[in-house]
């Protein structure tokens, strides 16, 4: 009797731990699951939060963000000088080709005076040589309104870059060319929306 009683309670013993360590590998499942939910949530906050602009990207992306920007706006600018049919777009054109010629060798000075150097991308972006492949192709009235819609879109974009860099970036002498940066921006972006179409 003595033996029976002595395995049986080896034997609650031995379902008791085991099913303690299914509770325990279970309560560490979900809590796996839950840390991972939780990284998922705060990687989308942190997308939501940067394309909102409470985030600035990091030294690296604002670098190739704006030398993107300044490249596309140089051939643009040019382009409408010589293809634009209102005399609107052909200055406008001369003054994006001086201002963002000025802002690319100001962007280079200024990743070059972090430390380490931020690297300054010299192709540009594909969706920038997309607008400036359709630009031109446009012919006549079509290219002005293209020229002028695709200017807002980039300009638009570009200022809440700087903005938000100025406002929060990690490297200084970046955060002082995006602080320098963006009033020349929204200058031009104030001329294009006082543009009559």
């Amino acid at each position: 009797m003595r033996l029976i009683l002595t395995t049986a309670v080896a034997s609650l013993a031995i379902i008791t731990a085991a099913c303690n360590n299914t509770a325990d590998d279970t309560v560490d499942a979900n809590m796996s699951d839950d840390m991972a939910m939780n990284d998922m949530a705060m990687n989308d906050m942190n997308d939501m939060n940067i394309a909102n602009g409470m985030a600035p990207m990091a030294a690296a992306d604002f670098a190739a963000a704006v030398a993107g920007t300044d490249m596309y706006e140089i051939a643009a600018g040019k382009l409408a000088q010589t293809m634009a049919t209102m005399d609107e777009c052909k200055k406008l054109g001369a003054m994006l080709v001086t201002d963002h010629t000025k802002s690319s060798a100001d962007l280079k000075t200024a990743a070059g005076a972090a430390s380490p150097p931020v690297t300054v991308p010299a192709a540009m972006p594909a969706d920038m040589q997309a607008k400036l492949d359709a630009l031109k192709a446009a012919k006549g009235a079509a290219f002005d309104k293209l020229f002028v819609e695709q200017q807002k879109d980039v300009h638009q974009k570009a200022l809440a870059t700087l903005q938000s860099y100025a406002s929060g970036g990690d490297i200084p002498s970046l955060k002082a060319f995006a602080g320098k940066g963006a009033p020349v921006v929204k200058g031009h972006l104030d001329k294009l929306n006082a543009m009559k179409m």
